[in-house]
């Protein structure tokens, strides 16, 4: 139905022919003159018709926004002094003889023609026309051109593209699983994969070596604005191979698709241990581009009469901290109140602060509620080993370890952020060195990546499974964690030590994980792997948002679909094949009694 798409056409196609077929964007009528900017996934084109085409100048008369449309003409350059450069097709204009109305539309729920800060919620009821903005269509378009490198680049280094199941089995992941109720096993239930860790561990057992997949996965989980309880990731394993064959494979493929796509040149990836991250940044995904970073002043504070701070100084499980910003002493006391409450989100009771106003005037040149709780040589000795500058602020954080990490760990990039602090575009790491395990209140200890990580030494996972490291290792961007992976482990008698540290005992393990245990009986090769969230990837390269805005059709933040309205509710009929029973609620309950 067309010869060319509508951001296709330029000065090369000068006096040429065209059909064009697309949505109206905008239509103007200039002294009887029409002008329609047809618009197309491509981009837009000027289409003038004059009354000497009668036909197609009542048909164009007719026409308004989003109507979809058919048109023939010929391409000519635009009057001078009309020409728009910025557009791609600004040099020309099409003008047209024929018109044909292929479809009409109604009013769109928000104005396409040009961006507008419509609500989200409307965007996604009617997400067929919030996908028609070029941004969005620019953004899915980049979206495809990422996916289509990193599938040659992955192909190119000899990685075999291979599909794993989507239905398969319950497996602890860090999140709930999606059930599925199977209609033939009575009671028994499929699960939708949080990912293929299991299959492409597999799949290394059979020898396939290098595999790759783009993988569609599945987590009942709270969402953030990078989660989704569906999201897409890039997901590659070979055999073979030590963490750095890994690391440095995906170093290069990351740097070529910035370097080609983006025309950007990422600078060196640092490799940061867990212990370090946590220490200076807060967080084990850190943003490096911020200057800021944490010291530890327990040692400091551990006598002092002010239990807020003594009291997690003195705690194994405790952390006391200070968070320096130069030229924050400019903060206002608002500004302070903001910052408190936000770090209330990450559980943090408070946000104790010191003023730096000159420090030549020692303590008298302090500003701040806690500095006679500290005591003279106390607050000067913290602002001695965080080399307070005047006119600096210094936030503390004192509480459980967890709570100071979480809470100065967001504080500093926000600050960072509202100070217009962030150095550079662009700041990569390796996070390596990740503990085995994460400890809960009650002492029992969780995977801190998956139960199927190995571990640096099999020695310390046998003698000290709370204090082993293991080799893992994160990919981290700007703060986000663009993909986790690590050295898989490949004995049975390991993955048995592992299970046993996680409180998983023999028979559970057999029940859960016993094809999994079988298969490393039967040659397994030491393998390893890495999987790339390819959503979070896309977003900080188009520099989206959120997740939902390069993702077609995403779901909200309570994980539903307002286009669809899914989850829906399903007939009696199909509950019964499944063999399932809707347990009724109070509110239902009370009513049926009534």
């Amino acid at each position: 139905m067309r010869s060319h798409y509508c951001g296709g056409i330029n000065e090369s196609h000068i006096d040429q022919e065209v059909t064009l077929c697309g949505w109206v964007h905008r239509r103007r009528d200039h002294g009887g003159v029409i002008f329609l900017d047809l618009r197309d996934r491509d981009g837009i084109a000027q289409v003038v018709f004059d009354p000497d085409t009668p036909e197609s100048f009542a048909q164009a008369d007719r026409v308004r926004s989003e109507y979809v449309i058919q048109i023939k003409g010929r391409v000519r350059h635009r009057p001078e002094g009309t020409e728009n450069a910025h557009m791609a097709t600004g040099q020309v204009e099409v003008l047209g003889y024929e018109l044909e109305l292929l479809n009409e539309a109604a009013t769109p729920p928000f104005p396409l023609d040009e961006y507008s800060d419509v609500g989200e919620d409307v965007r996604l009821r009617y997400r067929y026309v919030d996908l028609r903005r070029p941004e969005m269509l620019n953004r899915l378009r980049f979206r495809s051109r990422v996916t289509s490198y990193l599938r040659n680049f992955l192909d190119g280094h000899g990685f075999m593209d291979v599909e794993t199941p989507i239905l398969t089995r319950a497996t602890p992941e860090g999140a709930r699983d999606y059930l599925v109720p199977s209609r033939t096993h009575a009671g028994s239930f499929f699960a939708l994969p949080q990912s293929p860790q299991l299959f492409k561990q597999l799949l290394m057992v059979s020898g396939v070596d290098r595999y790759y997949q783009i993988a569609k996965c599945f987590r009942d989980e709270d969402l953030r604005a990078d989660r989704q309880p569906e999201f897409t990731q890039v997901d590659v394993e070979a055999s073979f191979v030590r963490e750095e064959d890994i690391m440095n494979t995906m170093e290069q493929m990351i740097r070529n698709l910035f370097q080609d796509l983006l025309s950007v040149e990422l600078p060196e990836f640092p490799r940061l241990p867990y212990a370090e991250a946590i220490r200076r940044f807060g967080s084990d995904k850190p943003d490096l581009r911020i200057p800021f970073e944490l010291v530890d002043v327990a040692d400091l504070v551990a006598n002092v009469d002010f239990k807020v701070f003594s009291g997690p100084a003195n705690n194994p499980k405790g952390r006391v901290a200070a968070l320096r910003i130069p030229g924050g002493g400019e903060l206002t006391r608002k500004q302070i109140d903001d910052y408190t409450n936000f770090v209330g989100i990450y559980g943090a009771k408070g946000l104790a602060y010191i003023k730096v106003n000159e420090r030549a005037k020692g303590i008298e040149g302090l500003q701040s509620p806690i500095v006679k709780f500290l005591g003279d040589d106390v607050a000067l000795a913290i602002m001695d080993r965080v080399e307070a500058q005047d006119g600096d602020i210094v936030f503390f954080g004192a509480d459980k370890a967890s709570v100071v990490d979480e809470a100065l760990g967001a504080l500093r990039v926000k600050i960072g952020h509202d100070l217009d602090r962030v150095e550079g575009d662009w700041a990569p790491c390796w996070v390596v060195d990740f503990p085995m395990f994460e400890e809960d209140d009650d002492g029992k200890l969780h995977a801190l990546h998956h139960p199927f990580t190995a571990p640096v030494s099999a020695e310390e996972l046998q003698s000290n499974p709370a204090g082993a490291l293991s080799r893992a290792y994160d990919m981290v961007l700007n703060g986000t964690e663009l993909g986790g992976g690590s050295i898989r482990i490949h004995e049975e008698q390991t993955q048995q030590v592992v299970f046993e540290s996680l409180g998983i005992g023999k028979e559970e393990a057999r029940e859960k994980f016993g094809f999994l245990l079988d298969a490393l009986r039967f040659g397994c090769p030491p393998h390893g792997g890495l999987a790339f969230g390819l959503d979070r990837l896309v977003m900080l390269m188009t520099e989206a948002g959120s997740i939902r805005d390069v993702i077609p059709f995403p779901k909200t933040q309570n994980a539903t679909c307002l286009m669809t309205d899914a989850p829906g509710e399903v007939d009696e009929k199909q509950l019964r094949e499944l063999n399932i029973r809707l347990r009724k609620s109070a509110k239902d309950q009370q009513e049926g009694s009534n």
